[in-house]
């Protein structure tokens, strides 16, 4: 069994969502520059979303605020997705193994949103 978490960057699912990060930004970085203020800014803002709600979240108190903060992000994740197709559909680059991190993302975000609403605190 796991420790508690202290902090939010004790989260996996955190650890993991700011990987993803870093990865969009490199991938993002070999874009034209005509992307800088289109698909560039929007991409990466969500993809900062899904580490800021698991965040934010992390120090809410009741359940239902918790879990809401994570929906947030687990949408923000999703836009990501959106975004990565259409970046692969305009053959700026190969957004495969972003693909397979999102999706890693995305499970322990399902799975960390179970496990606060089956706790009993």
């Amino acid at each position: 069994m796991r420790e508690p978490a202290r902090s939010f960057e004790d989260l996996i699912v955190w650890q993991k969502a700011h990987q993803f990060v870093m990865e969009v930004y490199r991938f993002t970085n070999r874009f034209p520059d005509s992307e800088l203020y289109g698909l560039i800014s929007q991409l990466r803002r969500a993809a900062v979303s899904t580490p800021a709600n698991i965040a934010e979240g992390f120090k809410k108190k009741g359940k239902a605020d918790k879990v809401r903060y994570l929906n947030i992000a687990q949408g923000s994740l999703e836009e990501s997705r959106y975004y990565l197709i259409l970046a692969n559909d305009l053959g700026y680059g190969d957004s495969s193994q972003l693909m397979a991190k999102l999706e890693e993302v995305s499970k322990l975000l399902e799975s960390y949103a179970n496990t606060i609403l089956d706790s009993g605190f």
